[in-house]
């Protein structure tokens, strides 16, 4: 059973309540750092295509540390790598506020400062989600999921409304050291954080080529991970770009600033939460493939809805779609692999779905962006979203094989766990 009765039950463990809130903080201050960063750039350029770029130099780091990262997080304590990486995060959003403070900032510092954080969220993210795992016990697992998800989303609701505030009265500098303050937060209670012996000593390994070329073997073959990651990357590359250009969208479309930016990019993080709450009430496992599915074309058909109207009050609840549907949708695939996954693998696993999530964007929003430069904001949009309903309908014909592969994994977990 896919989230028992609620999505309470993680929270029984005091250790994943600590490391929840403190995800929670931490996540609010990278949102708002993000929304500062593509509004910067904005007001540094007003170029789709720089926002197409910036949004590349975020996510491309991930083309090339994921799976190595994933690889690693097999190998070492997962705890410690993300501890880690929150004091680079941190160091990395002080130079970021100092330099926007004193302007000394131009937009080829903002590009390296924004893909050196990118390598650094991606060198950590498989390690962060392989934690999750050893921080409850596996009966509720899906419920971690969902929370981690809901958490995300609050904070992409959050942070961008709390950014676009900051902005209009502090300045872009106030919001980066504000997330600065986060990182030191989530810090403090990663150090109250306590895992088992098993967890935090993962077994000796072969070489780290052998792990590393196992890891892709075993994503890649799976019936319900490698058809689903397809699905994703496609997400990724037609669908979140919409993300990306609502700078854009805001200046040139509905020829308004930062506020009504805030404001789309709010009701995306609302969507969003909304999604990921509707999500963890879902009972079965057996249901993901087929939410997985039909929310991705719903959202793919909002992002149609934005692109197709210039009156931001239509385009506010097409985008809350749009945020509802990618976070149903994001959540049901993430979920379903991290139920398919081998405990041994599923660093490996998640290495590879990092390199994906973040990847196929960076991909997808410089495309976008280029594109945009040529046709307008609009239509990247849209031959995005159809590309998306295509990878579904495409997907929707490995259903039966996806459903099988996952009860097989649900029932080999139940007889392990009967099993003396």
């Amino acid at each position: 059973m896919f989230l028992e009765s609620s999505l309470a039950l993680p929270f029984r463990n005091k250790t994943y309540g600590v490391y929840a809130a403190g995800n929670a903080v931490s996540l609010i201050g990278t949102w708002m750092q993000r929304i500062s960063v593509s509004w910067l750039t904005w007001e540094m350029t007003h170029s789709g295509l720089w926002l197409g770029i910036m949004a590349f130099a975020d996510f491309f780091p991930g083309l090339v540390v994921s799976p190595l990262a994933g690889a690693f997080a097999d190998r070492t304590d997962q705890l410690t790598v993300v501890k880690s990486s929150q004091v680079v995060s941190l160091l990395q959003a002080m130079v970021l506020f100092g330099l926007t403070a004193t302007h000394h900032l131009n937009i080829s510092g903002l590009v390296a400062l924004t893909a050196f954080q990118g390598a650094v969220v991606a060198f950590n993210q498989p390690a962060r989600l392989a934690l999750v795992p050893s921080l409850v016990p596996e009966s509720d697992l899906g419920s971690a999921v969902a929370i981690n998800s809901v958490i995300f989303n609050v904070a992409r609701f959050i942070g961008p409304m709390v950014a676009g505030l900051v902005i209009v009265w502090s300045g872009v500098a106030a919001s980066f050291g504000a997330n600065a303050v986060s990182y030191a937060v989530f810090l403090v209670a990663l150090w109250w954080v306590r895992i088992g012996d098993t967890a935090a000593k993962p077994p000796k390994r072969r070489k780290f080529a052998t792990d590393f070329k196992e890891g892709i073997r075993y994503t890649v073959t799976h019936p319900a991970i490698g058809s689903l990651l397809l699905l994703l990357t496609a997400i990724g590359i037609g669908g979140r770009p919409l993300n990306q250009l609502l700078p854009g969208f805001a200046a040139q479309v509905f020829h308004l600033g930062a506020g009504a930016f805030s404001i789309l990019a709010s009701a995306a993080g609302g969507g969003a939460i909304l999604g990921g709450v509707w999500l963890g009430h879902r009972s079965q496992s057996a249901k993901l493939p087929a939410i997985a599915i039909v929310t991705t074309i719903a959202g793919a058909m909002a992002a149609i809805g934005v692109s197709a109207t210039s009156n931001l009050w239509i385009a506010v609840p097409c985008v809350t779609i749009f945020g509802f549907c990618l976070s149903s949708a994001g959540i049901a695939i993430q979920t379903i692999i991290q139920l398919s996954s081998e405990r041994s693998m599923r660093g490996r696993v998640m290495g590879v779905y990092g390199l994906i999530f973040r990847g196929a964007p960076a991909i997808g929003a410089l495309a976008a962006g280029t594109a945009s430069l040529h046709f307008g904001l609009q239509w990247p949009v849209i031959v995005g979203a159809l590309i998306v309903i295509a990878a579904a309908a495409w997907t929707f014909t490995r259903h039966a094989e996806i459903s099988e592969a996952l009860t097989n994994s649900e029932a080999e977990r139940i007889n392990a766990q009967t099993v003396p």
